[in-house]
Parts: C-alpha cells; sequence; structure tokens
C-alpha cells in the first residue's frame, strides 16, 4: 500500500471520487487483522486510515476461520459482488475482472501467494484458493488464483530493491528463456500490464 501513499497528499486526495472505491486483497495471510504479518493492517494503517473509503466496501478475510474456510468465504463474497454488479464480469473467462490489481514481486519470482513450481499455480476453477506450506511466512494464506488475476482490466506490478535484479531480468531480460516460467511471467491480463521497477530492481535490464 505504500505505492499508493503519494495519493494522500493534495491534490490528489481531493480530487479522488473516493465513495467509487471498492478494496479487496490479492492474497492475505492467516492471521487476526490486528497481527504485524497481517496486510490488511498494513493496508488499513498506510493507507485505508486516512481516506474516506466507506467501510463497507472494503473487504478483508474472515480471520476467524481456517485458511480452507476463509478463501472459500472469500471466493462467496466476490461471486455475491460479481453477481449484484459490484464487480464487472469477464465476458472472456468468466472470472471477476477487476479495474486494477496491484501485485508486488518476491525475489523468487512468487506474485500473490502463487509461488515456483506450486501447484496452486496451476489452478484454473478457484477464484480464491487457499495456501499452507507458504515458503515464506507466515505459511497459511489465501490468494486470488491466475484466471482472476488475469482477467483484470489493468495490473500494475511494483518492484523494488536490488535483490530483485536477478529475476527481472530473467522475466524482461534475455535470460531463463527455456526454463519453466516464474510466477510473474504468468501474469497476462486481459488489459493492460505495466511493470514499475525502481532503478537498483532494473539495474540488470
Amino acid at each position: 500500500m505504500g505505492t499508493f501513499r503519494k495519493l494522500l497528499e493534495p491534490p490528489y486526495i481531493d480530487s479522488i471520487e473516493w465513495s467509487k472505491w471498492h478494496v479487496f486483497w490479492v492474497d492475505e495471510r492467516v492471521v487476526p487483522k490486528d497481527h504485524d504479518d497481517s496486510n490488511y493492517k498494513l493496508a488499513f494503517d498506510l493507507f485505508l486510515s486516512q481516506v474516506p473509503i466507506l467501510p463497507g466496501n472494503v473487504y478483508a478475510i474472515n480471520d476467524a476461520l481456517s485458511a480452507e474456510g476463509a478463501a472459500d468465504d472469500y471466493e462467496t463474497c466476490l461471486k455475491h459482488l460479481v453477481n449484484s454488479g459490484v464487480i464487472a464480469k469477464s465476458e472472456a473467462s468468466g472470472f471477476p475482472k477487476f479495474d486494477l490489481q496491484l501485485l508486488g514481486m518476491g525475489p523468487d519470482g512468487h506474485v500473490a501467494s502463487l509461488f515456483p513450481g506450486h501447484p496452486l499455480c496451476k489452478e484454473s476453477k478457484k477464484w480464491v484458493t487457499h495456501i499452507l506450506d507458504s515458503p515464506k511466512p507466515p505459511p497459511e494464506r489465501i490468494t486470488f488464483t491466475f484466471p482472476v488475476i488475469n482477467s483484470s482490466a489493468n495490473i500494475a506490478l511494483v518492484v523494488c530493491g536490488g535483490g530483485k535484479a536477478d529475476v527481472v531480468q530473467r522475466a524482461l531480460g534475455n535470460s531463463g528463456k527455456n526454463e519453466e516460467p516464474l510466477p510473474c511471467q504468468l501474469v497476462s491480463p486481459e488489459g493492460e500490464l505495466k511493470w514499475f521497477l525502481d532503478k537498483a530492481a532494473a539495474s540488470k535490464l
């Protein structure tokens, strides 16, 4: 959510129609909302607490459920919002079509909680699924699947830091062409994909 901090400054904060915003999590750690590992807490502390987005338009996971239960509950929520017209539906895929998904990338090339070589990268039917063995702690998470990610109208993939330069080079440069694609290379939305790199992350391109 640090990516959005510029929107907290004039003239942006006063010119945005915040009432039209609906906020979701592409992935979330299955921890209490006030836990330091919670993506919700991070987003709330840095951004959501400082803008007038309607509380009912912020869709956190149910942190009282198991990972599997939380994933099923979140998918049910998304399906309700698609059926009621809050979220658009992709005519091409039938999956929800978000206006914008903001993704980061790990130094191993993972996006959301979809990790290299993990079977969830091939999930084709579920909208939201769960992972119990994330190689990056905490191990229990929920995550959008690639069909939902790739039905988006727009994706911004934001990558910072020299520790990710090698994987950026592999994803966007000329190396690794014959290797198994990294999760970040499987991001291919219906609309536009734009990479945003700092100088360190782009240093090997």
